[in-house]
């Protein structure tokens, strides 16, 4: 079987009111990319990873109209892809929701929240609040996901269920800071929530282990060791925390040990006021030890890194064209 998470930038932009693809030769939100570009694109890359379930980060709206499941079962009929189900668990008020498109004929994946929404002490329910002491100021906090992860009860067509979560933690960036102080404020605060955010669901993945149920974490974390100056003011990364000592993901493990050398990376962003790139790994599906014993296999479908997607010009293309993200497979034997 083979999984997917893809982050895909600006996915919203791409679907009307009624939840129908906008193909023409306006821009898309992506720079210099029109809608039509990017939807051809995508459907080429969906198309390209092949995999039997794609947790969506950052999918189409659900607002007072719009219906993220529509526009994702559209897209789907769209290019004819097997993956014709989708599910979404809390939706949030970014336009950046979070959902599972599915192969109903291989798995079934139904929402299935944990967590007391009040008076849970050790982890709420995702889209409740989250009762921490963020700066050791005796006074608590109380933190909550401006996207709440989606938590399923996948089951597979050979029988083995597992708990999928799918999340997409707070951004560090300093978005509205007008000057450096303001920024280095800013990113501390994100930091903090962003830390706090890892261990409400670290607590969540010590439950579901606790309980005897294997687990699978995806999504973008928007965090690894050593992107900002102000990690070592913590201590640990927010990646750091979800691994703890029993999840594991062979990029993030290769990250941390931050020896000299290149290292994995699954998004590309142009860097402002500039005409360069920064490359970071953001992206990550991590698993549970009994997971590790069906002889997983991960791939980062990066355009330039991964030699079948640099080989394939219109692959390469694509996948450029499609999202500041690139696609990270598993194929596992479950």
């Amino acid at each position: 079987m083979r999984l997917a998470t893809y982050n895909v930038e600006w996915f919203a932009n791409l679907f009307d009111e009624q939840d129908q693809l906008i193909v023409d030769d306006t821009w898309s939100g992506r720079r210099d990319v029109s809608r039509a570009q990017q939807a051809e694109a995508l459907g080429m890359v969906f198309s390209a990873l092949d995999a039997d379930a794609v947790l969506v980060v950052e999918a189409p709206n659900t607002g007072r109209s719009q219906s993220t499941v529509r526009a994702l079962e559209h897209f789907a009929a769209t290019f004819e892809l097997r993956t014709r189900r989708a599910v979404m668990g809390f939706a949030n008020d970014t336009h950046q929701e979070i959902a599972l498109l599915y192969d109903p004929g291989v798995l079934s994946a139904r929402h299935d929240p944990v967590g007391q929404t009040v008076g849970d002490p050790e982890a709420p329910r995702f889209d409740s609040s989250f009762r921490i002491d963020l700066d050791i100021d005796a006074t608590e906090d109380l933190v909550r996901f401006s996207k709440p992860p989606l938590e399923l009860e996948i089951t597979t067509g050979q029988g083995t269920v597992l708990r999928l979560i799918g999340a997409h933690l707070k951004s560090k960036a300093p978005h509205g800071a007008r000057n450096r102080d303001a920024a280095m404020r800013l990113s501390i605060a994100n930091r903090r929530k962003q830390l706090a955010q890892a261990i409400w669901l670290r607590r969540r993945i010590d439950r579901h282990i606790l309980d005897g149920s294997e687990v699978m974490l995806m999504g973008d974390l928007n965090d690894g060791p050593g992107l900002d100056e102000y990690e070592n003011l913590f201590g640990r990364s927010s990646v750091e925390i979800l691994l703890g000592d029993d999840l594991y993901d062979p990029h993030a493990r290769r990250a941390l040990q931050r020896r000299l050398g290149a290292y994995p990376t699954t998004a590309r962003f142009r860097v402002h006021d500039g005409d360069g790139y920064l490359q970071a790994l953001l992206d990550y599906i991590m698993l549970s030890p009994g997971l590790m014993s069906r002889r997983p296999v991960w791939r980062i479908w990066h355009p330039f890194d991964d030699a079948e997607c640099w080989e394939l010009a219109d692959l390469r293309q694509a996948l450029l064209l499609a999202s500041d993200h690139f696609p990270v497979t598993l194929d596992i034997d479950i």
